[in-house]
Protein backbone atom coordinates (compact mmCIF):
# COMPACT_ATOMS: atom_id res chain seq x y z
CA UNK A 1 0.00 0.00 0.00
CA UNK A 2 1.25 3.47 -0.92
CA UNK A 3 -0.10 6.55 0.81
CA UNK A 4 0.97 10.20 0.91
CA UNK A 5 1.11 12.19 4.14
CA UNK A 6 1.61 15.84 5.00
CA UNK A 7 4.83 16.76 6.82
CA UNK A 8 3.54 16.57 10.42
CA UNK A 9 2.05 13.10 9.93
CA UNK A 10 5.06 11.95 7.91
CA UNK A 11 7.44 12.89 10.72
CA UNK A 12 5.21 11.27 13.34
CA UNK A 13 5.74 7.81 11.83
CA UNK A 14 8.38 5.48 13.29
CA UNK A 15 9.52 3.75 10.09
CA UNK A 16 12.88 4.26 8.28
CA UNK A 17 13.11 7.20 5.88
CA UNK A 18 14.85 6.97 2.52
CA UNK A 19 15.81 10.12 0.65
CA UNK A 20 15.95 9.42 -3.10
CA UNK A 21 17.43 12.79 -4.07
CA UNK A 22 20.96 12.98 -5.46
CA UNK A 23 23.99 12.66 -3.15
CA UNK A 24 24.69 16.39 -3.56
CA UNK A 25 21.17 17.34 -2.51
CA UNK A 26 21.38 15.00 0.48
CA UNK A 27 24.78 16.37 1.55
CA UNK A 28 23.48 19.94 1.43
CA UNK A 29 20.66 19.12 3.82
CA UNK A 30 18.39 16.25 4.77
CA UNK A 31 15.93 15.06 7.38
CA UNK A 32 18.07 13.95 10.36
CA UNK A 33 18.16 10.17 10.49
CA UNK A 34 17.18 9.71 6.84
CA UNK A 35 19.11 7.26 4.64
CA UNK A 36 20.43 8.37 1.27
CA UNK A 37 19.26 6.08 -1.54
CA UNK A 38 19.65 8.24 -4.64
CA UNK A 39 17.69 7.47 -7.77
CA UNK A 40 20.29 9.43 -9.78
CA UNK A 41 23.91 10.36 -9.14
CA UNK A 42 24.77 14.06 -9.22
CA UNK A 43 25.89 13.76 -12.85
CA UNK A 44 22.85 11.72 -13.89
CA UNK A 45 20.48 14.21 -12.30
CA UNK A 46 22.17 17.01 -14.26
CA UNK A 47 21.75 15.08 -17.53
CA UNK A 48 18.06 14.39 -16.97
CA UNK A 49 17.42 17.96 -15.86
CA UNK A 50 19.13 19.38 -18.92
CA UNK A 51 17.06 17.18 -21.22
CA UNK A 52 13.89 18.29 -19.46
CA UNK A 53 14.73 21.96 -19.94
CA UNK A 54 16.21 21.79 -23.43
CA UNK A 55 13.89 19.18 -24.99
CA UNK A 56 10.82 17.92 -23.14
CA UNK A 57 9.52 15.76 -20.32
CA UNK A 58 9.17 12.61 -22.41
CA UNK A 59 12.80 12.67 -23.56
CA UNK A 60 13.98 13.27 -19.99
CA UNK A 61 11.74 10.48 -18.70
CA UNK A 62 13.12 7.95 -21.19
CA UNK A 63 16.70 8.82 -20.32
CA UNK A 64 15.84 8.54 -16.63
CA UNK A 65 14.44 5.06 -17.20
CA UNK A 66 17.60 4.00 -19.04
CA UNK A 67 19.71 5.21 -16.12
CA UNK A 68 17.56 3.78 -13.33
CA UNK A 69 16.69 0.40 -14.85
CA UNK A 70 19.89 -1.44 -13.81
CA UNK A 71 19.63 -0.04 -10.27
CA UNK A 72 16.12 -1.21 -9.39
CA UNK A 73 16.95 -4.62 -7.89
CA UNK A 74 19.70 -3.12 -5.75
CA UNK A 75 17.37 -0.40 -4.47
CA UNK A 76 14.79 -2.97 -3.40
CA UNK A 77 17.46 -5.00 -1.59
CA UNK A 78 18.80 -1.91 0.16
CA UNK A 79 15.30 -0.84 1.22
CA UNK A 80 14.53 -4.33 2.56
CA UNK A 81 17.72 -4.25 4.64
CA UNK A 82 16.59 -0.93 6.16
CA UNK A 83 12.98 -2.02 6.66
CA UNK A 84 12.75 -5.80 7.09
CA UNK A 85 9.14 -5.46 8.27
CA UNK A 86 8.15 -3.92 4.92
CA UNK A 87 7.18 -0.49 6.28
CA UNK A 88 9.14 2.50 4.98
CA UNK A 89 8.93 6.22 4.18
CA UNK A 90 10.19 7.77 0.93
CA UNK A 91 10.69 11.37 -0.15
CA UNK A 92 12.34 13.49 -2.83
CA UNK A 93 12.56 17.26 -3.34
CA UNK A 94 8.95 18.15 -4.25
CA UNK A 95 7.17 14.85 -3.71
CA UNK A 96 6.97 14.17 -7.43
CA UNK A 97 8.44 11.74 -9.95
CA UNK A 98 11.39 10.40 -8.00
CA UNK A 99 9.68 9.46 -4.75
CA UNK A 100 6.54 8.38 -6.61
CA UNK A 101 8.46 5.98 -8.84
CA UNK A 102 10.44 4.46 -5.95
CA UNK A 103 7.26 4.11 -3.88
CA UNK A 104 5.61 2.27 -6.81
CA UNK A 105 8.65 0.00 -7.11
CA UNK A 106 8.69 -0.90 -3.42
CA UNK A 107 4.95 -1.50 -3.39
CA UNK A 108 5.26 -3.87 -6.35
CA UNK A 109 8.19 -5.57 -4.61
CA UNK A 110 5.90 -6.51 -1.73
CA UNK A 111 6.41 -3.78 0.89
CA UNK A 112 3.34 -3.63 3.13
CA UNK A 113 3.37 0.14 3.68
CA UNK A 114 5.17 2.81 1.67
CA UNK A 115 4.59 6.39 2.80
CA UNK A 116 5.50 9.35 0.60
CA UNK A 117 5.83 12.98 1.69
CA UNK A 118 3.51 15.49 0.07
CA UNK A 119 5.57 18.37 -1.38
CA UNK A 120 8.73 16.48 -0.41
CA UNK A 121 11.81 17.81 1.33
CA UNK A 122 10.64 21.33 0.50
CA UNK A 123 7.73 20.82 2.92
CA UNK A 124 10.17 19.64 5.59
CA UNK A 125 12.28 22.78 5.16
CA UNK A 126 9.23 25.01 5.58
CA UNK A 127 8.35 23.03 8.71
CA UNK A 128 11.86 23.52 10.13
CA UNK A 129 11.93 27.27 9.51
CA UNK A 130 8.48 27.74 11.05
CA UNK A 131 9.68 26.00 14.23
CA UNK A 132 12.14 28.81 14.98
CA UNK A 133 9.23 31.22 15.32
CA UNK A 134 7.67 29.18 18.14
CA UNK A 135 7.96 30.56 21.70
CA UNK A 136 10.98 29.28 23.61
CA UNK A 137 12.64 30.32 26.84
CA UNK A 138 16.37 30.64 26.23
CA UNK A 139 19.02 31.18 28.90
CA UNK A 140 22.34 32.28 27.43
CA UNK A 141 25.74 31.42 28.90
CA UNK A 142 28.41 33.96 28.00
CA UNK A 143 32.05 34.61 28.78
CA UNK A 144 35.27 35.56 27.07
CA UNK A 145 37.11 33.07 24.87
CA UNK A 146 38.69 30.28 26.91
CA UNK A 147 36.19 30.49 29.76
CA UNK A 148 35.07 26.89 29.25
CA UNK A 149 31.47 27.57 28.35
CA UNK A 150 31.07 24.25 26.54
CA UNK A 151 32.29 22.41 29.64
CA UNK A 152 29.81 24.33 31.77
CA UNK A 153 26.98 23.40 29.40
CA UNK A 154 27.97 19.74 29.79
CA UNK A 155 27.70 20.10 33.57
CA UNK A 156 24.30 21.78 33.18
CA UNK A 157 23.09 18.86 31.06
CA UNK A 158 24.35 16.40 33.67
CA UNK A 159 22.31 18.27 36.28
CA UNK A 160 19.15 17.77 34.24
CA UNK A 161 19.01 21.12 32.50
CA UNK A 162 17.95 21.36 28.85
CA UNK A 163 20.97 22.30 26.72
CA UNK A 164 21.64 22.89 23.03
CA UNK A 165 25.31 22.88 22.03
CA UNK A 166 25.31 25.16 18.98
CA UNK A 167 29.06 24.80 18.44
CA UNK A 168 28.74 21.03 18.60
CA UNK A 169 26.03 21.09 15.92
CA UNK A 170 28.12 23.47 13.81
CA UNK A 171 31.37 21.48 14.26
CA UNK A 172 33.16 24.73 15.06
CA UNK A 173 34.26 26.53 18.23
CA UNK A 174 33.52 29.97 16.86
CA UNK A 175 36.94 31.64 16.48
CA UNK A 176 39.55 31.60 13.72
CA UNK A 177 40.95 28.56 15.55
CA UNK A 178 37.49 26.99 15.85
CA UNK A 179 37.71 24.47 13.01
CA UNK A 180 40.88 22.85 14.36
CA UNK A 181 40.17 19.30 15.50
CA UNK A 182 36.60 19.40 14.24
CA UNK A 183 34.76 17.50 11.51
CA UNK A 184 33.79 19.44 8.35
CA UNK A 185 30.97 21.88 8.98
CA UNK A 186 27.46 21.16 7.74
CA UNK A 187 25.78 23.61 5.40
CA UNK A 188 23.74 26.34 7.04
CA UNK A 189 20.64 24.53 5.79
CA UNK A 190 21.57 21.27 7.45
CA UNK A 191 22.65 23.08 10.63
CA UNK A 192 19.08 24.42 10.79
CA UNK A 193 17.77 20.87 10.34
CA UNK A 194 19.99 19.62 13.17
CA UNK A 195 18.95 22.49 15.44
CA UNK A 196 15.28 21.73 14.76
CA UNK A 197 15.95 18.08 15.56
CA UNK A 198 17.35 19.12 18.96
CA UNK A 199 14.47 21.47 19.71
CA UNK A 200 11.74 18.89 19.12
CA UNK A 201 13.20 16.66 21.85
CA UNK A 202 12.90 19.39 24.51
CA UNK A 203 10.10 20.32 26.89
CA UNK A 204 8.82 23.74 25.68
CA UNK A 205 7.62 24.58 29.20
CA UNK A 206 11.20 24.51 30.54
CA UNK A 207 14.10 26.87 29.75
CA UNK A 208 16.90 25.90 27.38
CA UNK A 209 20.57 26.81 27.89
CA UNK A 210 22.68 27.86 24.92
CA UNK A 211 26.11 29.42 24.57
CA UNK A 212 26.34 33.05 23.52
CA UNK A 213 27.35 33.15 19.85
CA UNK A 214 27.66 35.61 17.04
CA UNK A 215 25.29 34.81 14.19
CA UNK A 216 28.10 33.11 12.28
CA UNK A 217 29.73 30.03 13.80
CA UNK A 218 32.52 29.48 11.33
CA UNK A 219 30.71 29.37 7.98
CA UNK A 220 27.37 28.33 9.50
CA UNK A 221 24.68 30.92 10.18
CA UNK A 222 22.40 30.68 13.21
CA UNK A 223 18.75 31.19 12.12
CA UNK A 224 17.78 34.85 12.41
CA UNK A 225 14.72 34.24 14.60
CA UNK A 226 16.68 31.99 16.96
CA UNK A 227 19.59 34.43 17.18
CA UNK A 228 17.27 37.37 17.82
CA UNK A 229 15.79 35.42 20.72
CA UNK A 230 19.28 34.73 22.06
CA UNK A 231 20.16 38.43 21.94
CA UNK A 232 17.00 39.41 23.81
CA UNK A 233 17.45 36.76 26.54
CA UNK A 234 19.24 37.07 29.88
CA UNK A 235 23.00 36.61 29.54
CA UNK A 236 24.78 34.84 32.39
CA UNK A 237 28.35 36.05 31.91
CA UNK A 238 31.08 33.91 33.50
CA UNK A 239 34.09 35.96 34.61
CA UNK A 240 37.49 34.26 34.48
CA UNK A 241 40.91 35.91 34.44
CA UNK A 242 42.75 36.16 31.16
CA UNK A 243 45.72 34.33 32.69
CA UNK A 244 43.58 31.32 33.60
CA UNK A 245 41.93 31.37 30.18
CA UNK A 246 45.30 31.45 28.45
CA UNK A 247 46.41 28.40 30.43
CA UNK A 248 43.23 26.62 29.40
CA UNK A 249 43.75 27.41 25.70
CA UNK A 250 47.31 26.08 25.86
CA UNK A 251 45.93 22.75 27.09
CA UNK A 252 43.02 22.70 24.62
CA UNK A 253 44.99 23.66 21.50
CA UNK A 254 48.55 22.63 22.34
CA UNK A 255 47.90 19.11 21.05
CA UNK A 256 47.26 20.31 17.50
CA UNK A 257 49.92 20.82 14.78
CA UNK A 258 51.69 24.17 14.93
CA UNK A 259 51.02 24.64 11.20
CA UNK A 260 47.26 24.70 11.81
CA UNK A 261 47.63 27.17 14.68
CA UNK A 262 49.82 29.40 12.49
CA UNK A 263 47.25 29.38 9.68
CA UNK A 264 44.52 30.37 12.14
CA UNK A 265 46.62 33.24 13.48
CA UNK A 266 47.36 34.48 9.96
CA UNK A 267 43.63 34.63 9.20
CA UNK A 268 43.20 37.33 11.87
CA UNK A 269 46.47 39.17 11.12
CA UNK A 270 44.74 42.36 9.96
CA UNK A 271 42.59 42.49 13.08
CA UNK A 272 45.31 41.55 15.55
CA UNK A 273 47.84 43.79 13.84
CA UNK A 274 50.83 42.72 11.74
CA UNK A 275 53.36 43.18 14.55
CA UNK A 276 51.31 41.25 17.11
CA UNK A 277 50.73 38.49 14.55
CA UNK A 278 54.47 38.32 13.84
CA UNK A 279 55.20 38.07 17.56
CA UNK A 280 52.63 35.29 17.93
CA UNK A 281 54.05 33.32 15.00
CA UNK A 282 57.58 33.65 16.39
CA UNK A 283 56.40 32.46 19.80
CA UNK A 284 54.58 29.56 18.17
CA UNK A 285 57.74 28.51 16.33
CA UNK A 286 59.59 28.57 19.65
CA UNK A 287 56.91 26.50 21.38
CA UNK A 288 55.71 29.41 23.53
CA UNK A 289 52.00 28.69 23.23
CA UNK A 290 51.05 30.86 26.19
CA UNK A 291 52.23 34.02 24.45
CA UNK A 292 50.22 33.01 21.39
CA UNK A 293 47.16 32.52 23.60
CA UNK A 294 47.55 35.91 25.29
CA UNK A 295 47.84 37.72 21.95
CA UNK A 296 44.78 35.93 20.55
CA UNK A 297 42.77 36.57 23.73
CA UNK A 298 43.58 40.27 23.73
CA UNK A 299 41.95 40.53 20.30
CA UNK A 300 38.98 38.29 21.04
CA UNK A 301 38.29 39.93 24.40
CA UNK A 302 37.98 43.33 22.70
CA UNK A 303 35.66 41.89 20.07
CA UNK A 304 33.43 40.19 22.65
CA UNK A 305 33.37 43.28 24.88
CA UNK A 306 32.17 45.36 21.93
CA UNK A 307 29.21 43.04 21.46
CA UNK A 308 28.55 42.91 25.20
CA UNK A 309 28.20 46.69 25.35
CA UNK A 310 25.25 46.50 22.96
CA UNK A 311 23.19 44.56 25.49
CA UNK A 312 21.06 46.25 28.11
CA UNK A 313 22.97 46.25 31.42
CA UNK A 314 20.04 44.77 33.35
CA UNK A 315 20.05 41.94 30.84
CA UNK A 316 23.54 40.77 31.87
CA UNK A 317 24.35 38.90 35.10
CA UNK A 318 28.07 38.59 35.91
CA UNK A 319 29.21 35.47 37.75
CA UNK A 320 32.74 34.73 39.00
CA UNK A 321 34.42 31.58 37.70
CA UNK A 322 37.59 30.21 39.23
CA UNK A 323 39.86 27.82 37.38
CA UNK A 324 38.31 24.34 37.45
CA UNK A 325 35.10 25.65 38.96
CA UNK A 326 32.78 24.83 36.07
CA UNK A 327 30.77 22.25 38.01
CA UNK A 328 30.17 24.77 40.79
CA UNK A 329 29.21 27.42 38.23
CA UNK A 330 26.70 25.02 36.67
CA UNK A 331 25.09 24.42 40.08
CA UNK A 332 24.83 28.18 40.64
CA UNK A 333 23.24 28.61 37.23
CA UNK A 334 20.73 25.87 38.02
CA UNK A 335 19.77 27.68 41.23
CA UNK A 336 19.39 30.98 39.40
CA UNK A 337 17.25 29.36 36.73
CA UNK A 338 15.05 27.71 39.39
CA UNK A 339 14.55 31.01 41.27
CA UNK A 340 13.79 32.73 37.99
CA UNK A 341 11.15 30.12 37.16
CA UNK A 342 9.48 30.64 40.54
CA UNK A 343 9.37 34.42 40.02
CA UNK A 344 7.98 34.03 36.47
CA UNK A 345 5.25 31.66 37.66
Amino acid sequence: MVRALDIAEFLAQDTPVIDVRSPGEFAHGHIPGAHSMPLFSNEERAIVGTLYKQQDRDVAMLEGLRIVGPKLAGMVEEARALAPDGRIRVHCWRGGERSGSVAWLLDKAGFSEVITLRKGYKAFRNHVLAAFDAPMDLLVLGGYTGTGKTETLAHLRALGEQVIDLEGLAHHKGSSFGAIGEEPQPSTEHFENLLWNELITLDPSRPVWVEDESQLIGRVKVPQLFHDRMRSSTLYFAEMSQADRADRLVVDYGKYPAEQLAEAMKRIEKRVGPQHCKTALTALAEGDLRTVAIIALTYYDKTYAFGLEKREKEQVMHLPLQRGGHAELAKSLCDLAARRSVVRS
